[in-house]
């Protein structure tokens, strides 16, 4: 059995990317969580990995970290299960998008965490965090307009690519930030997928408070 570890579910974006794709893609596993402030976490993740960051996965002998690199060993693995569009032409988008995920917008990542107990309301960013707005936005509508006919994603069904940009998806919405009908279409269709469904559920019923993913930190603000 595989095994993932990962982060908080409130506030881990990276661990969000490989669990969402292994439940929404039914590749079986199991979780193991370590609290991003527990007082042992680096020494209980560098037991596994030597990033000695979340999320790693375990796969016998395998030991994979980094969320891009997992979800390749993941496609490697589980070729049937559509990590990545059948379509050669679409497949090299999804990755070129996620690649892009992987090591881009961090504008907008440094002044919007992902939160998802935080109630919807709209905060004021700095021009560069929205020019990553405009570029994500941008971005996803050429892929629905070119590749998403056959479903509500980026590429029709469900893919790495979804799960890659899913935490992105609520920071848009978890801060208000208006984006075009076809991208809060996009939005919607994260929110509403079950598995992300089943790991908001699970967010919702964490205590433990971050200050430096809390915006609005010391007032802690839940649904």
């Amino acid at each position: 059995m595989l095994r993932l570890i990962i982060g908080n579910k409130n506030y881990s974006s990276w661990s969000l990317r490989p669990w969402l794709a292994m439940t929404a893609l039914d590749i079986p596993f199991e979780e193991e969580l370590v609290p991003l402030d527990a007082p042992d976490f680096k020494d209980r993740l560098r037991e596994r990995s030597p990033a000695g960051k979340v999320p790693v996965l375990i796969d016998g002998e395998a030991v994979v970290w980094e969320s891009s690199a997992i979800l390749e060993h993941l496609a490697e693995r589980f070729p049937d299960k559509g990590i990545w569009p059948a379509e050669p032409a679409a497949r090299a988008c999804a990755r070129s998008l996620a690649t892009e995920m992987h090591n881009g917008f961090g504008a907008l990542r440094s002044v919007a965490p992902m939160n998802l107990w935080r109630p919807v309301e709209p905060r004021a960013f700095p021009d560069e965090a929205m020019k990553d707005v405009r570029r994500i936005v941008r971005r996803w509508g050429e892929a629905r307009a070119r590749f998403g006919a056959g479903g509500d994603f980026l590429f029709g069904a469900f893919s790495g690519a979804d799960a890659m940009y899913a935490p992105v998806a609520t920071r848009l919405r978890t801060y208000a930030i208006e984006i075009d009908p076809v991208a809060a279409a996009y939005v919607e269709a994260i929110h509403c997928h079950p598995a992300f469904v089943a790991w908001k559920e699970a967010a919702l019923k964490e205590t433990g408070a971050l200050a430096e993913d809390e915006v609005d930190w010391p007032v802690v603000k839940r649904v």
